[in-house]
């Protein structure tokens, strides 16, 4: 993949003009251009800049590449430059950038604006990112007064919380403004301003409400509402893994079902259901291809999918879409990441294990084994000051079991023999390297009717795992293939330790 990799690098640096942005090339056909009413001018998009930065600042991670430390530094300068500053308050009066500067004089001479979020809302986590690594104030400057425009100037969010659904602000569109707000908490957690953590707070509160307990989320408020993206999902586990981190842990459980739910059963793992074909005699060259797209799709996150389906069939909303996106395909990496590293965590001392998932850790190695059982087996790697470990909220506190090994020592407790935190995390106290501790607690089969946006689903639990769904999905149905079994079946791997982890 190495080819392929520097094959992408260097597809992002051609973008770049002399003033410091990346620009967009017209890869639209002329009918398109035509039914748009209007002429494609070569410029950079507010929306690309913020991918722009996000890859570039990964790749300076990943090389120490000064090429591209100066390239990022020029494109921060040339958005600090661009960006109209009325005291703490900077924006972008259009969401393009020409050689020949902003498009309308008069939208800049009369303060007009496009949407916020999309337009510089996002690229406040990107550039805080970028700040973090190198330190370069023009990114944190940027940073801080965009976070200061969205906040209190731009009418992105209502008084309560809610999105603004007007057509000015792409009609509520979720991806943004769920992007918007995990840069929000980015920013605000690492800057120690519980201000923004608690507007942040009041408006995920809101959008929760709108999306399935299993992570569904919809498009915007409008006829784009049916349209789950997989985008969104991971910058609502993003936001969630934050304010938990801010001292509501109550999210972790969240962050948890959407993690078994909805990210991973939009990956796409099954494709013999998928027609394409072993010869590129029907490909278009740079716009079409037939050949061995099952394969090559295997792994690819979905686009636009149902709560049930893989594919969204349109009938309701905009129409049928696409079925897979480029940016949900590395969104849902990044989701996949972003759960990964958080299952246990550490500060100050204190081991916090947030998410009941499989991993290995140089503190210990946490055997989970639901949704089959409620029993989650901790194999204990060095010496823990303090060890916590979060309890599902649908658990009886009082029905939580607790084993404890250590050589010929056995110990035995209950939820209501020890310590609590927040009423989520249960405290397991200290823990010494050979110990084994084994936490049970009944499994909970439920049912909930699940509201996506006008259309019902009634959906049943076993835990955080949804295990079935109706109406069933048609062409690739979600969750009616999972099975739940009485005895946990286990799957035995060597793990082999490199550069301080434990791999496969």
């Amino acid at each position: 993949g190495k080819d392929i990799e520097e094959h992408y690098r260097h597809n992002l640096m051609s973008f770049f003009r002399e003033d410091g942005l990346s620009y967009r090339r017209n890869t639209f056909t002329q009918d398109v251009i035509e039914e748009h009413q209007s002429q494609f001018v070569e410029s950079a998009s507010m929306i690309d800049q913020r991918a722009v930065i996000l890859g570039l600042t990964t790749w300076l991670i990943a090389t120490g590449d000064e090429k591209v430390k100066a390239a990022a530094d020029k494109h921060c300068a040339a958005l600090k430059r661009i960006a109209r500053k009325e005291r703490d308050s900077w924006y972008y009066p259009a969401s393009e950038y020409t050689k020949t500067g902003w498009p309308s004089f008069d939208a800049v001479h009369t303060r007009l604006t496009v949407d916020p979020a999309a337009m510089w809302g996002r690229q406040i986590g990107p550039l805080y990112r970028y700040y973090k690594l190198t330190g370069n104030k023009d990114a944190y400057e940027l940073a801080e007064n965009f976070t200061a425009n969205i906040i209190y100037r731009s009418g992105v969010f209502n008084s309560d919380g809610s999105f603004n659904s007007a057509l000015g602000y792409r009609n509520g569109h979720f991806h943004t403004r769920m992007g918007t707000l995990a840069s929000l908490a980015y920013f605000g957690f690492d800057t120690s301003d519980s201000s923004i953590i608690s507007f942040v707070k009041k408006s995920y509160d809101w959008a929760l409400t709108q999306c399935t307990s299993f992570g569904w989320t919809p498009g915007d408020m409008h006829d784009q509402a049916y349209e789950h993206e997989t985008c969104t999902l991971v910058d609502a586990i993003h936001t969630g893994i934050i304010l938990a981190q801010s001292g509501y842990p109550q999210y972790w459980g969240c962050v948890e079902r959407f993690l078994r739910n909805h990210l991973t059963e939009s990956q796409l793992m099954e494709v013999d259901w998928i027609e394409d074909m072993d010869n590129k005699s029907m490909d278009i060259p740079k716009q079409r291809t037939y050949y061995k797209v099952a394969q090559r799709l295997r792994g690819a996150f979905s686009g636009y999918a149902a709560p049930n389906d893989f594919v969204y069939d349109g009938k309701w909303g905009r129409g049928h879409i696409m079925d897979v996106q480029t940016c949900c395909l590395g969104a849902g990496t990044r989701g996949l990441y972003l759960g990964w590293s958080n299952i246990v965590t550490e500060t100050r001392g204190r081991v916090m294990i947030n998410l009941l998932l499989n991993k290995a850790t140089h503190w210990l190695d946490i055997k989970s084994y639901m949704p089959h059982e409620g029993k989650i087996e901790l194999d204990i790697n060095e010496d823990i000051p303090e060890l916590l470990i979060r309890i599902p909220k649908w658990v009886p506190f009082g029905a939580v079991e607790i084993y404890r090994t250590q050589g010929e020592r056995r110990t035995t407790k209950t939820g209501r023999q020890t310590g609590w935190v927040k009423k989520v995390y249960m405290k397991l106290g200290s823990a010494v390297k050979g110990e084994t501790i084994t936490i049970t607690f009944p499994m909970q089969v439920r049912k909930t009717v699940e509201k996506a946006w006008t259309l019902e689903y009634s959906v049943k639990w076993c835990g955080d795992d949804v295990i079935h769904i109706d109406p069933a999905g048609t062409y690739y149905p979600l969750y009616n293939n999972r099975k739940v079994h009485k005895k946990t079946p286990i799957k035995t791997k060597a793990l082999v330790r490199s550069q301080g982890g434990l791999y496969i």
